[in-house]
């Protein structure tokens, strides 16, 4: 029956969930520049040079953090602290789990002990650096190399000596290709370039919620556009056809293929395009609604128990060991998460879905929690990560806490159910997205994680984000990056909790689209987390800001699972640090998120007398 009601709301169209700068698309009519053409310019060419600073702070962040979580394995290594029993298996196993590691040796005043190669193609400048690495580690001291590219690679020697035994450590040869994959990823995420690109997709640009086409030249272009297939529609029918009238469309319009999720029918023409097709269905069939298949893309820059350490009392900060946090998580402390994580840390009862391009399934990192997702994408796979902001988004809520290993997440037991409704290039179609939530819904979520997003309203999506915040379900979603008060959707429907995203000043963070419709804010600048291949990046943009509210909404409904999703809502917005103006604004919402504050207010609401002997003794053990 369940299954049957989500089915008769999920209309689908091809939505890549996308957000963009906001530009004017016309042209001026002489050669000589307006006033208005030339200020326009001149904003133009400043929000670029800001995004460009922007994905050059993430990149340097990111080789940051690849050496300085490589130089800890290597540690790790030297003092023994990995599986294996002898050195060269400890070896394997650490080079099994970090791809990237292509060359490690193990010396010591005799001998050594090798695995991986030295690609030819770098050999004589690794080689001499790998020269300088022993004679740095023999002496005791440690070594990194300056990073060298080569051929579109990017290359890093580390060394770690061994304090037990002198003359005697580890040094090898690091790929940071990582780098160039956050680049590539920003400069599409940050609007830097068109995307998608004409082309791809057979995708049509059109000024935001309407079929009036305009050209995407550049990533600044994007603000003001939306992206549909070009030769797709989406119906809903007010009486489902007849087998016959189907044949009869199929005929009119020379359907390629014909989809039908509950009422809502995607139609694909072999030569008929979106527009032609809408005045067809509008004239011979009178619809409840007939629209584009808008494209949707990411908005990027033991037994569990909810009970904290008896020994915390409800503000003590709780300062977590992973290798990274101190020195690269400024988002964690500012909204007050140590101090959050005394009062609650969140409860495997209480599953966040992260709809995205999907999840690394083995990051060392994620271990433990992951349940089975589901790739909308293609069924017949699992939904792993083939871009890298599933991954990334995934980590900011959950990655494993005090386990000396890379990140920490905001969770400390949550556990993140994948849904891949993205591809390969970052985007995906309105009916993915919707199935993707209503899919989350049936499986357990309680909280829904969508750093995605398009300017373009799409009733069919609308129909099955209602389906989950009537089955009490939290949805949060990314603004988008493109410095635009356009409202962009999924973030703008009003059962959804639209976030924008702070710099590490406290101020809006200067990609972050604002407006009327967003609740609250949160960090949203170079925002450390786990990345694919075993590896960490930093990512700076909306998509980065979203996941700290869906983590804050988990750890709300695990300190009082009986708070329904707009008392979650509620909570999270009144318990906002006021930023900007006084009272709600444009630019934050309410506010920033602030943890111990949104945790307090949680666990002190009103609850059933069924729940009062569990935090009766929750509070008592905090006291021993």
């Amino acid at each position: 029956m369940r299954q049957q009601q989500w089915k008769s709301w999920i209309a689908l169209a091809t939505a890549a969930l996308i957000v963009m700068p906001l530009t004017s698309c016309s042209e001026p009519k002489s050669n000589k520049p307006s006033p208005t053409a030339k200020s326009r310019a001149e904003s133009v060419k400043a929000e670029t040079a800001s995004k460009l600073k922007i994905m050059q702070h993430d990149m340097d962040a990111t080789s940051m953090l690849c050496t300085t979580e490589c130089t800890k394995d290597f540690a790790h290594l030297v003092s023994g602290h990995t599986e294996g029993s002898t050195k060269d298996e400890k070896i394997k196993h650490m080079m099994d789990m970090h791809k990237h590691m292509l060359y490690i040796s193990w010396m010591n005043a005799k001998r050594s002990v090798e695995r991986g190669a030295v690609p030819a193609s770098v050999r004589d400048k690794a080689d001499k650096l790998l020269k300088d690495a022993r004679t740095a580690v023999k002496k005791g001291d440690k070594y990194t190399s300056s990073p060298f590219l080569h051929d579109g690679h990017r290359y890093i020697v580390l060394g770690s000596p061994e304090p037990k035994h002198p003359g005697s450590g580890v040094v090898g040869l690091v790929m940071q290709d990582v780098v160039g994959q956050v680049e590539r990823h920003q400069r599409r995420n940050l609007r830097l370039v068109p995307y998608p690109a004409e082309g791809h997709y057979r995708v049509e640009s059109v000024k935001a919620n309407s079929t009036e086409e305009t050209t995407v030249r550049t990533g600044e272009d994007n603000g003001g556009a939306s992206h549909y297939h070009i030769n797709e529609v989406v119906v809903r029918f007010r009486q489902d056809p007849s087998d016959l009238e189907l044949a009869q469309i199929r005929k009119d319009i020379n359907a390629l293929t014909i989809q039908k999720l509950g009422y809502t029918y995607v139609f694909r023409s072999q030569k008929m395009e979106t527009k032609t097709m809408m005045r067809y269905f509008q004239q011979r069939w009178n619809p409840v609604y007939v629209e584009p298949h808008y494209l949707y893309m990411t908005n990027d820059r033991q037994i569990p128990s909810s009970r904290p350490s008896a020994l915390s009392d409800s503000h003590k900060s709780v300062i977590p060991n992973d290798v990274l946090y101190k020195q690269y998580q400024w988002n964690l402390p500012t909204i007050s998460t140590e101090k959050g994580w005394s009062v609650g840390r969140g409860s495997d009862s209480v599953i966040v879905s992260v709809l995205d391009t999907g999840v690394q399934a083995d990051h060392p990192d994620l271990k433990g929690k992951l349940i089975k997702g589901m790739n909308i994408v293609s069924e017949k796979d699992a939904p792993e990560d083939d871009v890298g902001h599933g991954t990334h988004v995934a980590g900011i809520i959950a990655a494993a806490v005090n386990n000396g290993e890379g990140v920490a997440g905001m969770t400390w037991y949550n556990k993140i159910l994948p849904v891949k409704v993205l591809d390969s290039s970052g985007a995906g179609s309105t009916y993915s997205v919707a199935q993707g939530v209503i899919w989350a819904t049936d499986h357990g979520a309680k909280v829904i994680n969508m750093s995605l997003g398009n300017y373009a309203e799409a009733e069919f999506l609308h129909d099955a984000l209602k389906y989950a915040f009537d089955h009490d379900v939290v949805l949060v979603a990314a603004s988008g990056n493109d410095n635009t008060e356009r409202p962009g959707y999924p973030a703008a429907y009003p059962e959804v909790l639209a976030v924008a995203a702070t710099d590490q000043n406290g101020k809006r963070a200067s990609f972050s689209n604002y407006g009327d419709y967003i609740d609250v804010a949160a960090p949203g600048d170079a925002i450390a987390s786990t990345y694919p291949g075993s590896q960490y990046a930093a990512l700076s943009g909306t998509s980065m800001a979203s996941p700290h509210v869906a983590a804050l909404a988990a750890l709300i409904r695990s300190i009082n699972p009986e708070l329904k999703n707009t008392e979650v809502m509620d909570i999270i917005r009144q318990t906002a640090k006021d930023l900007g103006a006084k009272g709600k604004d444009n630019d934050f919402g309410y506010g920033q998120i602030d943890v111990v504050k949104a945790l307090d207010a949680a666990e002190q609401s009103a609850v059933s007398l069924q729940r009062y002997p569990h935090n009766v003794a929750r509070k008592l053990g905090k006291l021993k």
